[in-house]
């Protein structure tokens, strides 16, 4: 049997995430993972009307591939990526008697990297990312709301700081069956200007992103999943020149499958692999995932 609708919603109430967000640079677009790509089942299976609670969460993901995806969309070998990342986050929860039926989260992320490719070995302190998120149950079996972020613009080195501002925005949804489950969502990542010291002025491409998982509810504990994650990016835009970098915009497609393990009502265990199907101007995503989150 499988959790209570009440039991269950309160465990995906943890699961609101930021996964590593796109970073531009002036030689093009670099994704180190489709934006909210960590995101598991239940993720937006959320309740109303509860007393004040807080989480703390720790993601892992990984990408190991030795391509990538030109202009044409054909994979080629070289230019992958072997990255590591990782988000510490901290989540507080509550809703207002004067907002009933109403559901409200803030949340405090920080991100870390690691990278070893072409050359390169290193590792710092990512972006830190802050921002609300508010939904409503339509009926008892569905959740809409809308969740906005705002990442910082640098990190412990500049390898990991985007350096400009950023606003990751998106509309969240779920649908609980007896034995399924299905959600997700679709938004934006928007980013202020690059001032590069001494040089041009960029203004990187706006993110399409969209996050779909459907979920078998096997077991109360045991739960695999389908994950189809889609994001496309629009080319940087060198204001000083007035013109768009060359093979700057981006596009992928990744298909998945995990698991997620509701190990108690204060804490679960979330695991996936997912590759990319299509792309361009990007390299191969062959990634994997962990998500350890706790309830007090």
């Amino acid at each position: 049997m499988y959790l209570p609708a009440r039991s269950s919603g309160f465990i995906a109430l943890l699961r609101i995430t930021i996964p590593s967000i796109m970073l531009f640079y002036a030689s093009g677009a670099h994704a180190a993972d489709v934006t909210l790509g960590i995101i598991g089942p239940h993720e937006y299976d959320l309740p109303v009307d509860f007393k004040p609670f807080n989480v703390l969460v720790q993601y892992g993901d990984g990408n190991a591939a030795g391509n990538s995806y030109n202009s044409l969309g054909q994979r080629k070998p070289g230019g992958g990526s072997h990255t590591w990342s990782g988000m510490t986050k901290y989540v507080h929860f509550r809703s207002f008697d004067a907002i009933p039926h109403v559901g409200f989260a803030f949340e405090l992320i920080q991100t870390e990297s690691y990278n070893l490719a072409d050359g390169t070995n290193y590792g710092g302190l990512g972006p830190t990312i802050v921002g609300p998120a508010a939904w409503f149950k339509p009926n008892r079996h569905s959740t809409f709301g809308i969740q906005t972020f705002m990442q910082t613009a640098v990190g412990t080195r500049d390898a990991t700081s985007p350096n400009y501002w950023s606003n990751i925005s998106s509309f969240i949804f779920d649908y609980e069956w007896k034995h399924f489950s299905f959600d997700g969502d679709a938004g934006t990542v928007a980013g202020a200007a690059k001032h590069v010291k001494g040089g041009h002025t960029y203004s990187p491409g706006v993110v399409f992103y969209t996050n779909l998982r459907f979920s078998w509810k096997a077991t109360r504990l045991f739960e695999p999943f389908f994950a189809l994650d889609w994001q496309n990016v629009k080319g940087t835009y060198d204001r000083t020149a007035g013109q768009y970098l060359d093979d700057s915009n981006s596009r992928e497609i990744t298909l998945g499958l995990g698991a997620m393990f509701n190990i108690t009502k204060h804490v679960s265990f979330t695991t996936r692999y997912s590759h990319s199907v299509d792309g361009r101007n990007i390299p191969e995503s062959n990634a994997y995932y962990v998500k350890f989150v706790y309830l007090w």
